[in-house]
C-alpha cells in the first residue's frame, strides 16, 4: 500500500517535471534566444581575435595603449554575454538536479518497501 502510494507521488512528480522545469516552451525559448553552445563558440571565436589583435598592438615599437584599452573592454564585453549564458545554464542545471533527486529518494523509499508492496 504505502509503495503504491509512493509509485503514485512519482509518476505525478514525474508529470509534474514535464509540464514545469523540463518545459519544451521554455527550451524552444531559450533555444531562439541563443543556446550556451552557440554563445559559447562566439566567445572563443570573438575572444581569439581580440587577444590576437592585442598581442600584434603590444608587439607594435610604440604601443597604441587606447587602441588596446578599446580591445581589453570590447573582450570584456564578450566575457559578460559568456558568463550571462552560464548563469541562464546553471539556473536549469540547478532545477532539473533538484528535482532528480526529488525522483532518487521516491524512488528508495519504494524500494524500502520490499518487492511484495
Amino acid at each position: 500500500m504505502a509503495a503504491a502510494a509512493l509509485r503514485a507521488q512519482l509518476n505525478a512528480h514525474i508529470a509534474g517535471m514535464y509540464t514545469g522545469v523540463v518545459d519544451e516552451d521554455t527550451f524552444e525559448e531559450l533555444w531562439d534566444e541563443g543556446t550556451a553552445v552557440e554563445v559559447s563558440r562566439l566567445f572563443i571565436y570573438d575572444a581569439s581575435k581580440i587577444i590576437n589583435d592585442i598581442d600584434i598592438l603590444m608587439e607594435e615599437p610604440e604601443v597604441d595603449f587606447d587602441e588596446v584599452e578599446a580591445l581589453t573592454q570590447q573582450l570584456m564585453r564578450c566575457t559578460s554575454r559568456c558568463l550571462v549564458s552560464l548563469a541562464l545554464v546553471r539556473n536549469e542545471f540547478y532545477i532539473v538536479r533538484h528535482e532528480l533527486e526529488i525522483m532518487m529518494q521516491l524512488e528508495e523509499q519504494i524500494a524500502a518497501c520490499g518487492p511484495n508492496s
